[in-house]
């Protein structure tokens, strides 16, 4: 398995979408809990698009605005017909006070408010906002950004924002610009997955950035929303294959899980994966990266990085060879469930 391989988002967008089977998600770039400088970010980008990492995600939340600035930086320099790009619709960022700056998770941000707003203007305004940071005249994916109960705050509040996409004209929106031409794709960049799956009852997806909801650890998206994507062909772009770090760094002291410090449940569970790891020579993170790329319906995983060197490390560890033994003794040891398709049943179909 290699970075550059590139599978379609699906096989329905009027204008295809090749995603490569590794992207480059642009949270980190936006100071995401800690500073990156200018040059390790550009660094960062110039790597990835090296190795042959044709599909970029970027959002206007990510350091309120910086992301996206800086992959444009770097857009210049490979030419916008070379790759893939994806930005998010949902936060309005507007100028402010000193006092007022929401930087929410990131650092040394730029002075601007986030103002949710999934209308009809809220979209386009927002959209138009994102092409003059980035400097391209287009994205190829628009997602809806966190309507989720985890970025909302309760259920009510998630199924209030959904209702103000629809109801508000957000969702026409979105339709108009992929009927227009002007993006290929839409579909959302969420936490959760059941707010994916309301979503596909009441609208036409392409595809959804899913974070952390598909995973070595966790396959509940099985039950019903992975096997509806398959039915209805909708893509999945795999977000925070780590859950937060625990599957890159191992059951160590304050492994992080979901954003927060493991529960030793969670801990325990990645010991047992960290022990048949070891007994098949593979390292834990290696097996996390590859394992979500089992699943048909997940067409590219984008971890983080915040240098070249970060980035040169994921895509070894995609290309790195995992016996098949270990997925199978993994679901063996119901480490994984019975039912998750494996990298290795993923490479003999193929």
């Amino acid at each position: 398995m290699t970075a550059s391989t590139t599978e379609l988002l699906n096989n329905r967008t009027a204008r295809p979408v090749p995603l490569t089977r590794m992207g480059f998600g642009g949270a980190p770039l936006g100071n995401l809990y800690r500073k990156v400088s200018d040059e390790d970010a550009q660094a960062a980008l110039q790597a990835a698009y090296d190795a042959g990492i044709r599909f970029f995600d970027t959002a206007p939340q990510y350091g309120l605005g910086r992301s996206e600035q800086r992959f444009g930086e770097a857009i210049a320099r490979f030419g916008r017909e070379n790759i893939q790009l994806s930005t998010k619709i949902g936060r309005l960022l507007l100028d402010c006070e000193p006092h007022e700056v929401t930087p929410e998770a990131f650092v040394d941000v730029p002075q601007k408010r986030i103002v949710f707003d999934y209308t009809y203007d809220g979209v386009m305004r927002s959209y138009e906002a994102s092409r003059e940071r980035i400097g391209v005249a287009n994205a190829d994916i628009l997602l809806i950004h966190d309507v989720c109960v985890f970025s909302q705050g309760s259920q009510e509040l998630s199924d209030a924002k959904v209702r103000e996409l629809f109801d508000g004209g957000g969702y026409k929106a979105l339709v108009e610009l992929r009927d227009a031409g002007e993006i290929a794709a839409i579909g959302a960049g969420v936490n959760e997955w059941q707010v994916c799956e309301k979503l596909l009852g009441l609208g036409d997806f392409d595809g959804f950035l899913l974070a952390g909801r598909y995973t070595l650890l966790e396959q509940e998206a099985l039950d019903s929303f992975l096997p509806l994507c398959e039915k209805r062909d909708v893509g999945i772009i795999l977000g925070g294959p780590y859950n937060s770090g625990i599957l890159a760094t191992g059951a160590v002291p304050g492994a992080k899980y979901n954003y927060d410090d493991a529960p030793e449940e969670i801990l325990q569970r990645v010991r047992n994966i960290e022990a048949l790891c070891q007994a098949h020579k593979t390292p834990l993170i290696a097996a996390a990266l590859q394992f979500v790329l089992g699943h048909p319906s997940v067409k590219t995983v984008i971890p983080g990085a915040v240098n070249a060197a970060e980035v040169q490390a994921n895509v070894a560890l995609l290309d790195r060879e995992i016996p098949a033994g270990l997925w199978s003794d993994l679901r063996g040891e119901g480490l994984i469930r019975p039912d998750a398709p494996l990298p290795s049943e993923a490479a003999d179909a193929a």
